[in-house]
């Protein structure tokens, strides 16, 4: 996710410094670009729904601990109803991330956009804007995939021969999708490791808890609970930092979106057709 932000960013500049003024490119293209803006802005809001939800499940997984602290009966109930809704709550479905496929496919429809009008810089803007197009599908496509639980959202480019880094792309693609299909196959829910590894510990610690701990049990019991809070906080960790790399594409995208906009205001009207008026006159408003 931060290689996709350093990406995004390092676009901005490059139409920077091309010096390549808007009324040069094509208003297909502007058209499109805008729209696709609004594409990438409503995945991130899906994932940050479901990074959400995940952390949410911690609160759950606090409960558990909470329970456990106190050897009563009562407390080993209500530890056992809390495991159980923490695991209900991480195999539920997120709308959102399910509504990913859809735009996805038109973010790869979208990937031989039209071309700016005649000229050097247009071919180098173009040429760089199909490898960032090209990269922000593909990583989308996995973290939809492993928010998803399903290897459905995997997208599988063919990257001309023409451009020198189609090789290189097309096997990291390849190794990166295989092993996410083989980790479903082997039905497992999730290819979140640290999530993976905080529902291995709860189902062994189940057991233990069902009837009461015995005397017997109460060493693999202490054992279980510490490693199901080392695990919880290491999975908390992992989405509190993902989720503010999520927040920085956000706000790459929206700011690269905003300096297009603001060129357009200096440029003359143009339809944006997500917001349904012009653009230019809207921003004079």
């Amino acid at each position: 996710m931060e290689t996709l932000c350093e990406t995004h960013a390092d676009i901005k500049t490059l139409i920077t410094n091309l010096e390549l003024p808007v009324t040069d490119w094509d208003e297909k293209w502007i058209d499109l670009y805008l729209d696709i803006s609004v594409k990438l802005l409503d995945i991130c809001i899906a994932f940050s729904s479901e990074l959400a939800r995940l952390n949410q499940g911690h609160l759950l997984l606090q409960c558990v601990l909470h329970n456990l602290e106190s050897d009563a009966s009562k407390q080993f109930v209500r530890a056992r109803s809390s495991l159980d809704s923490w695991r209900q709550h991480i195999s539920s479905k997120n709308t959102r991330i399910q509504n990913c496929r859809s735009i996805l496919d038109d973010l790869v429809r979208s990937l031989n956009l039209p071309k700016v009008k005649n000229s050097a810089k247009g071919k180098v803007l173009m040429r760089a804007m199909y490898g960032v197009k090209v990269q922000t599908v593909f990583v989308c496509s996995v973290f939809a995939a492993a928010f998803s639980g399903s290897s459905k959202n995997l997208s599988d480019l063919d990257v001309p021969d023409t451009i020198l880094w189609a090789q290189a792309y097309s096997n990291l693609q390849t190794n990166v999708n295989m092993e996410i299909r083989e980790i479903f196959s082997s039905g497992k829910f999730t290819v979140l490791k640290e999530l993976d590894a905080v529902d291995l510990i709860a189902k062994k610690l189940y057991p233990l808890i069902q009837d009461g701990v015995q005397a017997v049990e109460v060493e693999a019991f202490k054992n279980s609970v510490s490693d199901l809070k080392k695990g919880a906080e290491k999975l908390s960790q992992g989405l509190d930092l993902l989720a503010n790399g999520v927040d920085g594409f956000f706000k790459v995208v929206l700011s690269g979106r905003d300096a297009l906009l603001c060129s357009l205001r200096i440029s003359g009207p143009v339809a944006d057709p997500t917001l349904g008026t012009n653009v230019g006159e809207r921003i004079v408003r």
